[in-house]
């Protein structure tokens, strides 16, 4: 008689356990795509630096390399990249400062705000 009353509670605890399963499967995929994104920005802000002291471009081309690397390599669920950026000049060196605003897709509606990523590069200029 004792496994008559024991039919449901496998059910019972499957229905407790599946929500903290699914967010934590969420919240792992959310941040490994923040991570990915974040490794993109350090990397446009290196190829915009690179591209800077190389080939000694100005600001707007700086921004324009940029801005493609992001729009080739970024992952961003939005109608835009949103993505940032500034470069100056000071003491022979180059810095170059990438921002991008991250949103969670499934995280903001558990109280996870939007993340402002950032990214800075800089590298002395190459004297010609």
């Amino acid at each position: 008689m004792k496994g008559q009353h024991q039919k449901g509670a496998v059910a019972i605890e499957f229905a407790f356990i599946l929500p903290v399963l699914v967010l934590l499967l969420f919240g792992i995929v959310e941040f490994s795509l923040l991570l990915f994104n974040k490794q993109i920005l350090t990397n446009a802000s290196r190829e915009g630096a690179r591209a800077g002291i190389v080939v000694n471009t100005t600001v707007e081309q700086i921004d324009d390399v940029i801005t493609a690397y992001c729009a080739g390599n970024l992952i961003s669920f939005g109608s835009g990249t949103g993505v940032n950026s500034t470069a100056a000049v000071s003491g022979g060196y180059l810095t170059v400062t990438v921002t991008y605003p991250y949103d969670f897709l499934v995280l903001a509606s558990f109280g996870f705000g939007p993340v402002t990523l950032r990214a800075r590069t800089v590298m002395r200029m190459e004297s010609l």
